[in-house]
């Protein structure tokens, strides 16, 4: 039999591979798919669960969570697939009184194929249980279980169709109408969908989201499925990419451009929120024949409003609307703006509406220039101003022209019910603030209330800031937001200063500021002389905002002040004598001119927010505007892609620096880098001295301090790693004293930023820093043990029972701050540490109990009782700070490393022993353990052949094996460089941490991607730390910029790029490790870095060494690999 679907060519797939296709397996083209890999039997990708885990009953699956049309009839039937093939596939059928679709089972969310009930021209029985589905251009044959069945199905269907036909059609999809168009959608074109190698047309119609084949299938209304809206969440993954998530599966769209992105996701969004939307006010105001089509095109069903011009307007219209701005066309959503529609407006727009409003607005339009349904962008952009900003066909009033005329006319008509009265008056230049000569009613508006008239009211309170309409020669400014900003409303008397062009330098004095009443209503703040001016002195518009700065108390002559920084590099210094008065303000104003993207900032007690430019990640191409919030030493970000992001903890921060001529700030933590950019020079070099500030130490508590990621003190970590290294058997450690000056000068220093201090072996004497370090103890704000609980920690020494001591010190514990608490136990590790080598430094635990007692406690040293808990704590460390076997271990074997290699350093060989460690085999399992001797001199690919050997492991062809690293705090990995040093990267491991020998999976794909990369080249300025202690252990010096040419056989790095004079270290010392984690040269950890293949395999030096920038290693231009780092690397 002849069926039209058969023309197309179609494939044959196993069932497996098909239901992994959004395609139907009789429809499927080999053109269009790239299969991803099957799971689990999902009919779509591998986002989602299998189809047997979406919860439904059998007959509707997820029609509990979506709203569809009532399903009229469902059941299995056989569809016959193309070509003529007498192969049926079983399909679950679903009718309801828009769609015919049908799927691979009863669960399956979303349909293989839907034919709309209006294109469906008959149903004819062909014999043998089957029937036919005849469309305009295609027919589907279909076999049911018996011939009742089939003739059940042709009667459902042919009353379906028949009672479509009867009826105009009324909906809001995307459907045939009678001449076989499709109704025009929001949005429509060809996006790219992960999984297929060519585009499907996309179409976002009203709250759903359908997806076709190609542009002929939208045309005729035949699809592959649709997405309700009501479960959709969208959410922008990168610079085209976006994803539409429901319950059921993850939609991964591409656009063709960032621009485009930015469309789709818009649309995406409005079509969520119409699907969670209420008709109520809609419903209401379209009782009015004239307001269901639209003011301006005419297209019908218009759910958008302006509320200060009283007309009805499509979605289209409206967002041409936006771009006229607040002060002509004030836009809301009849059914999701539900606050604005007060009984009031609702009347209001009842009694005006589009009939009325368009006697005066569109009274003159030539018929060449009005508008349509289908007329683009452009055009009605261009119709609208020259409609609304120019007023060009406007019905003018007889009195246009005299002013003092129109305003007493406006005074009279607000008294009455004419309100197209009003509305021509005030459109034609009557001043709505305007003086009506009456002390009782002395505006308009006040006339109105005395009169009883609340519709006036309501129109006057929506145009107070209205603009008049006036010709103009120049086209309007390109608004820097594409998203329309809330309405916030606030006033009040301010105290301000005149604008500046520089930061404010010097305190200024209450004679200073002039008090003056100012108005924040329509995205504009606007300041006047008193409460009685109609205009203006001055005017500062939201979307020119762009930092607004709470100061602290009394910081000028008025108690509270705040500043408000603007686009053209000017500031406004306001006060308030009222510190809760001025954080209204300061709410209010931040509210109005803060992207809605990045509202949850508001809810912070904020000292510092607004926009700047930065770069982040993996793409530092192109600037982004984010949102950043300062709030104590929190620096919060809401970036570009609105994903919501930890905070940066700025004392925590690894590295805070200026490039360039003061123009980039860089922010470096453990797992990110971001660069912010100084696009305006006045609020960036704020932004810079204040995020200075707030990451550096601000008063004499544990809390106050710059701190590492474990909540140390990084004064304190700074001192006890240089002892550590430098100073465990010096002899008398911590009971000598340094030198009184060098000690005072070094802590000094370490106070203002132990961020940038380096504490160097040569440099700085080991007395001196450990008489820093119980200096600073001494002088501690509230001491190390708190005031609180201090005289509790001393009471416990006097109970006898060893065991119920050691219970109070673990409650007296637990009771102190996080800070306190972290420090207080790395103190007593290093303590622990030192007296282990007591037969050297001669300091035993009662010695340094006696030096470190008075100290923690700040107490005189005649009582004995804070060096008796100092001595317990030491004692009794493993117990009280819950330290386990195997952690007790790792650091003992860390100090017999350290003082190996020392002994090593100072004999001249790097001999030094051997270090016994667990080394896994493929995966961290008790029978995959093994133990290696670790030689300092044994590389990664030493090891792996070690491991290899012992296992009696033959290598087969194209089988790499590598040593990774891996963290299962952070759930990272990264593959070793082939000639990384083993021992050093074992004492820098936490506890956490550990080493696996397996396969490298990815790397056959890296040799195929290197060989196709041999012409590419990359050169230019990198941020560059070279390390140049023994175990990586804090002294490096520092990040610097240092030129870098990359090919495809190297990776070249040059000191200074006037000479080009290289800088060729050897390889295995440019690849060493930055200690602890820290930022540094990352080894080989990324899918570009080469790795050595064990056991005779070809040998791959073509990336000597991976260099990170700053934190981040980054080579742009570079299309993405396949790579071995699950989660990025540990650098």
């Amino acid at each position: 039999m002849a069926n039209k679907e058969d023309a197309e060519p179609a494939t044959r797939r196993p069932r497996s591979v098909r239901v992994n296709s959004l395609f139907s397996e009789d429809e499927l083209i080999e053109d269009y798919y790239d299969a991803p890999p099957a799971i689990g039997g999902s009919s779509w990708s591998d986002d989602v669960p299998c189809s047997g885990s979406i919860p439904g009953d059998g007959m509707e699956g997820p029609s509990a969570d979506l709203p569809l049309s009532p399903t009229i009839k469902a059941g299995w039937l056989d569809k016959n697939p193309p070509q003529g093939s007498y192969i049926y596939q079983k399909r679950w059928v679903k009718l309801d009184a828009d769609y015919l679709r049908y799927f691979d089972s009863e669960k399956d969310a979303y349909s293989k194929r839907f034919i709309p009930v209006s294109s469906i021209s008959r149903i004819a029985s062909v014999g043998d249980q089957k029937f036919e589905v005849v469309t305009n251009n295609r027919n589907f044959v279909f076999r049911a279980e018996s011939d009742a069945d089939r003739n059940e199905w042709i009667r459902t269907l042919q009353q379906i169709v028949e009672e479509r036909k009867s009826k105009a059609p009324d909906r809001t999809s995307v459907s045939l109408s009678t001449n076989g168009a499709a109704d025009p959608a929001d949005k429509s074109g060809f996006l790219e969908l992960r999984g297929f190698k060519h585009k499907l047309f996309v179409a976002v119609a009203g709250d759903k989201v359908f997806l076709y084949k190609n542009a002929e299938d939208y045309r005729l209304g035949i699809g592959i499925t649709y997405i309700e809206m009501n479960v959709g969440n969208v959410k922008e993954v990168d610079r085209r990419g976006f994803d539409l998530t429901t319950p059921y599966r993850i939609f991964s769209f591409s656009a063709d451009s960032d621009q485009e992105k930015e469309e789709w996701v818009e649309a995406m969004q409005q079509s969520i929120a119409e699907a969670l939307s209420n008709s109520e006010v809609a419903e209401r105001i379209w009782a009015v024949e004239s307001n269901r089509f639209c003011a301006d095109c005419g297209s019908p069903k218009p759910d958008w409003a302006s509320i200060n011009l009283c007309v009805v307007i499509c979605k289209r219209c409206a967002g041409e609307h936006r771009g006229l701005g607040p002060g002509i066309t004030k836009v809301r959503s009849l059914k999701m703006d539900r606050k604005v529609w007060t009984e009031e407006l609702i009347e209001l727009f009842q009694h005006l509406g589009n009939a009325v409003a368009n006697q005066f607005w569109a009274a003159n339009v030539p018929p060449s220039e009005a508008i349509a349904p289908t007329s683009s962008s452009c055009e009605r952009r261009r119709f609208l101003i020259a409609k609304y900003r120019e007023g060009k066909y406007r019905r003018y009033h007889p009195l246009f022209g005299n002013q003092q005329e129109l305003d007493r006319a406006l005074c009279a008509a607000v008294t009455t019910s004419d309100l197209a009265e009003t509305q021509a008056l005030l459109f034609c230049g009557a001043a709505v603030t305007c003086s009506t000569g009456d002390p009782q009613c002395p505006t308009p508006l006040a006339l109105a209330e005395k009169s009883g008239q609340r519709l006036q009211m309501e129109f006057l309170l929506h145009n107070k800031t209205s603009e008049m309409p006036r010709l103009e020669l120049g086209g309007s400014e390109e608004k820097p937001y594409s998203v329309p900003l809330p309405s916030v409303t606030h006033h009040g008397f301010l105290y301000k200063t005149p604008s500046m062009a520089k930061p404010v330098g010097e305190r200024k004095g209450q004679e200073e500021f002039s008090r003056r009443w100012c108005t924040l209503q329509d995205g504009v703040l606007s300041y006047y002389e008193s409460d009685r001016n109609a205009v203006p002195n001055g005017e500062v518009r939201a979307e020119e905002i762009v930092c607004l700065v709470s100061h602290p108390p009394h910081a000028h002559g008025i108690e509270s002040t705040f500043e408000v920084y603007i686009e053209s590099e000017r500031l406004y210094l306001f006060g308030l004598e009222s510190p809760d008065a001025a954080r209204e303000w300061l709410k209010s104003i931040a509210k109005s001119f803060v992207h809605p993207r990045a509202e949850e900032l508001l809810a912070l007690d904020f000292e510092r927010i607004g926009r700047l430019h930065y770069k982040g990640g993996l793409n530092l191409e192109r600037a982004k505007e984010g949102w950043f919030a300062l709030a104590g030493s929190s620096l919060h970000v809401c970036l570009e892609d609105g994903e919501r992001q930890e905070p940066l903890q700025l004392r925590k921060l690894q590295e805070l620096s200026i490039q360039g001529d003061n123009e980039v700030l860089v922010l470096v933590e453990r797992r990110r880098t971001l660069y912010i950019q100084g696009e305006r020079k006045l609020d960036f070099l704020g932004w810079v001295q204040a995020i200075q500030k707030a990451a550096g130490s601000s008063g004499d508590t544990l809390s106050e301090q710059q701190l590492t990621e474990s909540d140390v003190p990084l004064l304190v970590d700074r001192c006890i790693g240089y002892i550590t290294q430098c100073g465990l058997t010096s002899e008398g450690i911590y009971r000598k004293s340094g030198q009184n000056s060098k000690t005072t000068n070094l802590l000094e220093i370490l106070r203002r930023d132990a961020r940038s201090v380096r504490l160097k072996e040569g440099e700085h004497q080991v007395d001196d820093v450990a008489n820093t370090l119980k200096r600073f103890f001494r002088d501690l704000g509230d001491g190390l043990f708190t005031g609180r609980w201090g005289k509790d920690w001393l009471r416990a020494t006097a109970l006898e029972d060893e065991e119920a001591k050691i219970g109070e010190y673990r409650r007296l514990l637990s009771t102190l701050p996080t800070v306190n608490r972290a420090t207080l136990k790395a103190l007593i590790n290093h303590l622990f540490r030192v007296q282990l080598f007591s037969s050297e430094n001669q300091m035993n635990t009662h010695n340094l109990a006696i030096v470190f007692g008075p100290t923690l406690f700040q107490t005189d040293g005649k009582d004995y009782k804070a060096g008796r808990v100092v001595e317990d704590l030491i004692n009794h460390y493993m117990k009280i700070f819950d330290v386990n076997d195997q952690e007790m271990k790792k650091q003992q074997d860390e100090i017999m490393a350290i003082m190996k290699m020392r002994e090593a350093a100072s004999s001249g060989t790097q001999q030094a022993g051997d270090f016994i460690c667990t080394v896994y085999l493929e995966e961290k399992k008790t029978e995959a353990e093994q133990h290696v001797k670790i030689p300092a001199t044994m590389t990664a690919e030493e090891l792996t052949f070690e491991i290899l050997d012992r296992r009696k492991i033959v290598m087969k062809e194209k089988d790499y094996w590598s040593c990774f690293e891996v963290n299962e705090r952070e759930e990272a990995e990264r593959p070793l460089h082939y000639s990384e040093k083993v021992l050093p990267i074992l004492h820098c491991l936490g506890t956490e941490s550990y080493l696996v020998v397996k396969k490298q999976l990815s790397m056959e794909n890296m040799l195929i991607y290197l060989a196709s990369r041999v012409g590419d080249c990359k050169h230019g300025m990198m941020k560059f730390r070279e390390e140049r202690n023994l175990l990586g252990l804090g002294l490096s010096t520092g990040f610097h910029d240092r030129y870098f040419i990359l090919n495809h056989t190297c990776l070249r790095l040059y000191k200074e790029v006037r000479s080009l004079k290289q800088w060729n270290p050897p390889l295995e010392n440019v690849s060493r490790e930055a200690p602890g984690g820290s930022a540094g040269v990352c080894r080989g950890s990324c899918a570009l870095c080469p790795y050595k293949a064990a056991r005779g395999q070809p040998q791959i030096q073509s990336y000597s060494t991976c260099v990170s920038i700053t934190g981040v290693l980054h080579v742009p231009e570079q299309p993405s690999l396949p790579s071995p780092v699950t989660g990025g690397a540990l650098a």
